[in-house]
């Protein structure tokens, strides 16, 4: 079996980023050498100019596209987020911890009918706070779009690259 094929066959299957740690118990290969292999992946995807790169998620790996080609892939697949949903979102991991009653303020009413969406697919997490809710994203938000950023620095930095 060739480990390069054998980890990006995992990539390309796996619903969800997925760790070092569990590439290399399902290929047989040492965590060193699945390392290896993850750079060398990202080395020819780089390399090639290819649409798909191998994206670097917190801890994880996942194969995700390149931000300049999510829009073709949108429109072939459709979305899943209204663009109401959409800026709620944005809104929301620009502004992190935002109030829920501050982010009615900024964008509208329509907040309380985005937000549990955005709860409900695991994209947004609330904490209660006095009467209204402090709203943050999490590792699922980082997955859905391919973010490798692991701050909230990092994540605006994201938002404000996809506004060029």
């Amino acid at each position: 079996m060739d480990a390069r094929g054998a980890v990006e066959a995992i990539l390309f299957t796996s619903p969800r980023p997925i760790p070092v740690r569990e590439i290399a118990e399902r290929t047989n290969l040492s965590e060193e050498k699945v390392q290896d292999v993850l750079q060398d992946l990202i080395r020819v995807y780089d390399m090639i100019n290819s649409a798909i790169r191998i994206a670097k998620i917190g801890n994880d790996y996942a194969m995700a596209l390149r931000e300049e080609y999510t829009h073709i892939a949108e429109t072939f697949i459709g979305t899943e987020l209204t663009k109401g949903m959409m800026k709620t979102l944005a809104t929301i991991a620009y502004n992190q911890p935002i109030l829920q009653s501050e982010l009615s303020n900024n964008i509208g009413a329509r907040v309380y009918e985005d937000v549990p969406v955005l709860i409900e697919r695991g994209l947004v997490h609330a904490k209660k706070v006095g009467q209204t809710k402090e709203l943050t994203t999490t590792k699922k938000f980082l997955e859905y779009f391919g973010i490798e950023a692991n701050s909230k620095d990092g994540i605006r930095k994201w938002i404000e690259s996809m506004n060029k």
